[in-house]
């Protein structure tokens, strides 16, 4: 198990922490496919006071969510909080969840039982990282374009998030409380905007009967770029690996690479623009591994560019402060956040 220092994780907002009346404390969990998290977090009217220490476990290095729960605990020592705020990579819905990439089968209405919990909150793992939009502090947010002011207290909040695959959330804040709402965006149409990408859609459509923007925004979006770039240029793939691409894109070791790299961030920004447009934001903000990994590459790629062009309200995307979230376990934070929102009451 790994643990990540104590210190990076404390947080919430200090300026809106609560006394300590009216405390309760729950086990935080964010099951991804290769990874699942646990931690201890104290919740109170409707919001998450604080986080622990992060525990870190492989999901290949146990049978099932049981089993890895009861590791927590007995790596805790001392008996688990009997509720829960739970973030699964996948869909929420059924009797039984699939999870992306994980083999463990969760069914929701055993968890009372299989866990010792008496409440829960069960979230997609990109839903809880809306969660955590709504209830993390300014000081969590780092400015990448647009009027340089903090997230609308009131309004949309549009949240992008290029990982594995491509999340997609929307976030509402009105009269002092918010709704978050879990979407499907990251499977929209790709649309080419010049004539490379008229090229490089001609190319993934021999390989896909559709092109998804999740097939360019994400992690294996780079490798879709730059093997489709070097089948336009009739060059020799030189990266199979999606890890060591990603590095030679982010060193700017490899000119085609490097290519590849710009055309991700220019689509992004497009993607971008075009979710906040259709959600009606006051805001955006960029999650997910590769968000916080292309913190500092985005602010001099073409994101920008891309974002505010949108003809007619080209003046308004402009407008519009875009942010990139950068603590370090939002998927955790907002899986305690989303328990505290459920049961505020």
């Amino acid at each position: 198990m790994d643990h990540f220092p104590s210190e990076d994780l404390v947080v919430a907002d200090p300026s809106r922490r609560t006394g300590k009346t009216g405390v309760s404390e729950i086990v935080a969990v964010d099951i991804g496919g290769t990874h699942a998290r646990f931690a201890i977090a104290q919740v109170a009217e409707g919001r998450v006071v604080s986080l622990g220490e992060a525990v870190t476990m492989k999901t290949v290095e146990h049978a099932s969510f049981q089993t890895a729960w009861e590791a927590f605990g007995a790596a805790l020592g001392r008996p688990l909080p009997s509720a829960a705020g739970i973030a699964v990579a996948g869909p929420v819905q059924g009797e039984v969840l699939k999870l992306t990439n994980n083999p463990w089968v969760i069914q929701p209405a055993s968890l009372p039982q299989k866990l010792n919990v008496k409440r829960f909150a069960l979230v997609n793992d990109f839903g809880a990282v809306a969660h955590a939009v709504a209830q993390l502090g300014d000081a969590h947010f780092r400015h990448l374009c647009g009027t340089a002011r903090p997230l609308p207290e009131e309004g949309v909040i549009s949240i992008v998030g290029p990982g594995t695959g491509l999340g997609v959330a929307q976030l509402l804040r009105r009269d002092g409380r918010y709704h978050v709402i879990e979407t499907e965006g990251g499977h929209i149409d790709f649309a080419p905007l010049d004539l490379l990408e008229d090229r490089i859609l001609a190319q993934l459509r021999q390989r896909y009967r559709r092109v998804s923007v999740e097939r360019i925004v994400s992690g294996m979006g780079l490798a879709n770029l730059y093997e489709a770039l070097a089948s336009i240029e009739g060059r020799t793939v030189a990266f199979r690996d999606e890890k060591a691409l990603w590095a030679a894109a982010m060193a700017g070791e490899d000119s085609l690479a490097g290519a590849a790299l710009d055309r991700f961030c220019l689509a992004l920004g497009a993607v971008a623009g075009d979710i906040a447009l259709a959600q009606g934001a006051e805001g955006v903000v960029i999650a997910g591994g590769l968000g916080r990994r292309l913190a500092g590459h985005l602010p001099g790629s073409g994101f920008r560019g891309r974002f505010v062009a949108k003809g007619r309200f080209e003046r308004r995307m402009d407008e519009v402060p875009v942010k990139i979230i950068t603590y370090p376990e939002p998927g955790l934070f907002g899986a305690a956040a989303a328990f505290a929102a459920e049961y505020r009451d």
